[in-house]
């Protein structure tokens, strides 16, 4: 505990495990009105903390739950806000502090002020109307496989050395909020000449992937020995392979912070089921499931973490821009680099 809280004080002074293609688990009772909850692949896979969060959810309260997982948490959010005239989820698991100003804009959530959220660090509540509750936080990273690569990037600028020519897998920042996140963790290194640098990096790029589920399923079969992913990401080789063979690097430029939300939807058929489910979410118990399945920090203090989260390193500089800033220019971002970085 009093290491988590360090590790919280030095988030003050300075940001999802395997699966793809849609799912749905539904584990059903008589005793109440389905709740149906939206969100990203690897979160409803068979080792994600979906599955157990529902089942755990359902035999404390009787409701049954079905978890719909289109793909990534960008995709998720396009699905809601194209339904957001007749809404068909109750609860939406995925959007990030990346996009916030998005999902706020096209005003597909209600605000929740709910009782964790006293518990939870200032530092953590990247939306202050409470339309989207943090759950889980970490930091965009390279990973690196150690048996392929002895001598790994220490910067952004160091992937773009001849030596890990067709190397690396990234993420679409179109569909995929690690791509998304990746795109503006150059952007905030390197501002207007962002797309210098991924033509720079163009080389040393393998595949660009739809979601960060397929991304990552490429690099632990072998296909490439660098892939974005996670701070955290050594921490499930650690606790459920028993090796370090994965490591994530912390970047001399630092390493782009990523919070996690979930949010009620607007107009939702089950809002109350969704509150309860959101309250579950954030308490010590569900925490624990979020954090050792989803392999990410939780949100919560007081959530109890295995000694393998030791592997997960605290960015000396961790990277942010600014979310009005983002809110304004994102799609032009994107634009500009599905048109000039040759990816």
């Amino acid at each position: 505990m009093k290491k988590y809280l360090l590790l919280l004080l030095m988030l003050t002074s300075v940001s999802s495990l395997f699966a793809g293609g849609q799912k749905e688990i539904s584990v059903v009772t008589d005793n109440s009105k389905q709740l149906n909850i939206y969100c990203y692949d690897s979160f409803a896979s068979e080792w994600g903390p979906g599955p157990t969060l529902v089942a755990d959810f359902t035999e404390k309260t009787g409701i049954e739950v079905k978890l719909i997982a289109p793909g990534d948490a960008v995709t998720i959010l396009s699905k809601v806000i194209m339904e957001k005239k007749n809404p068909r989820g109750d609860l939406l698991i995925g959007p990030d502090n990346n996009l916030l100003d998005r999902t706020l804009a096209e005003d597909i959530l209600v605000p929740y002020d709910a009782p964790a959220l006293a518990d939870i660090p200032a530092e953590l509540k990247f939306d202050e109307t409470n339309h989207l509750l943090p759950f889980d936080w970490g930091y965009f990273a390279i990973c690196y496989d150690s048996e392929q690569i002895e001598n790994p990037p220490s910067s952004l600028e160091d992937l773009t050395k001849a030596e890990y020519t067709k190397s690396l897998v990234l993420m679409d920042p179109r569909t995929s909020s690690p791509g998304m996140g990746f795109l503006l963790w150059t952007r905030a290194v390197y501002g207007d000449d962002y797309l210098d640098y991924w033509k720079r990096l163009k080389g040393s790029v393998l595949s660009v992937t739809e979601s960060w589920s397929n991304g990552y399923g490429l690099f632990t079969s072998g296909e490439a020995p660098l892939v974005l992913s996670y701070s955290t990401s050594p921490v499930y080789h650690k606790m459920w392979e028993e090796t370090e063979r994965y490591k994530a690097l912390a970047f001399e430029e630092g390493n782009y912070l990523q919070i996690e939300g979930v949010g009620i939807i607007k107009g939702a058929a089950n809002p109350e089921a969704a509150r309860k489910f959101l309250d579950y979410m954030l308490s010590p118990e569900g925490q624990e499931v979020i954090a050792t399945s989803n392999i990410m920090m939780p949100v919560n203090p007081y959530t109890n973490l295995p000694e393998a989260f030791n592997m997960a390193f605290i960015s000396e500089n961790p990277l942010l821009l600014d979310k009005e800033d983002i809110g304004e220019n994102q799609m032009s971002w994107v634009q500009n680099w599905v048109e000039e970085s040759g990816l």
